[in-house]
């Protein structure tokens, strides 16, 4: 059973989690909400509009009851133009320890990196057509909020196809890339290494030169491997 840490450190399992759900199409946003509920979750609130996002938010805080995560949509009424992921920037300012999963109809690759501008963690962008690969959608929100990464591999290969014009990560080989790329979708050493068919080691090998080459001192894992995520979506 997965386990990790929610918001305030407290302990969450992989059958529950509390969870928010920012979505206008009122047939997502119940559907959203049977798939995670049918997987033993919490839906604490269901809303249509960002603005309704931040007062749930603000009034579960106030109860000391904040969820682990938030799933929105990134556009939202009025405008259905960026307000959900103006919402999830906001609140991950103000309430750095809630995971902010965002859904999107297409790769919008502005939006993505604004929403990892400040850190990676707690963080995920996924394309709303894998909500129909039902685990891989769950388990995205259990890491999210568990203060892991979840990113949409077509979300990742757009930003790679741009970092291959910036000088920044020259210096990897092309496994090396395809290493950090799957780092970047929130996959472990042993999720990579299953990936790409070949061993751990090898693929803490990969991982341990990407950390040189980007000039990444020795300190705390999780941390360098969030800096190295941040430095090739940021290139």
């Amino acid at each position: 059973m997965y386990a990790g840490r929610g918001v305030g450190g407290r302990e969450i399992v992989e059958d529950r989690v509390r969870v928010v759900i920012a979505e206008d199409s009122v047939l997502l946003r119940e559907g959203l909400t049977r798939l995670l509920t049918d997987r033993g979750h919490d839906v604490v609130a269901g809303v249509g509009d960002a603005e309704a996002l931040v007062k749930t938010i603000a009034d579960l805080d106030a109860q000391d009851a904040l969820p682990d995560v938030v799933v929105a949509d990134v556009r939202m009424p009025p405008t259905h133009t960026d307000e959900g992921v103006r919402a999830a920037v906001r609140l991950r300012k103000t309430h750095p320890g809630l995971g902010v999963l965002v859904l999107s109809q297409y790769v919008e690759e502005r939006y993505a990196t604004e929403l990892l501008a400040g850190s990676s963690r707690g963080v995920g962008y996924l394309l709303k057509d894998r909500v129909a690969e039902v685990r891989e959608f769950v388990d995205a929100v259990v890491r999210v909020a568990a203060g892991g990464t979840a990113l949409d591999p077509e979300v990742v290969a757009q930003l790679l196809g741009r970092s291959r014009k910036q000088d920044v990560l020259a210096g990897l080989t092309p496994r090396e890339r395809e290493v950090l790329g799957l780092m970047a979708e929130g996959r472990t050493n042993s999720a990579i290494a299953r990936q790409l068919v070949v061993s751990d080691g090898a693929v803490e090998k990969h991982v341990s030169n990407i950390f040189l080459k980007l000039g990444l001192a020795q300190s705390d894992g999780d941390h360098r491997r969030v800096l190295a995520v941040l430095t090739y979506l940021n290139s």
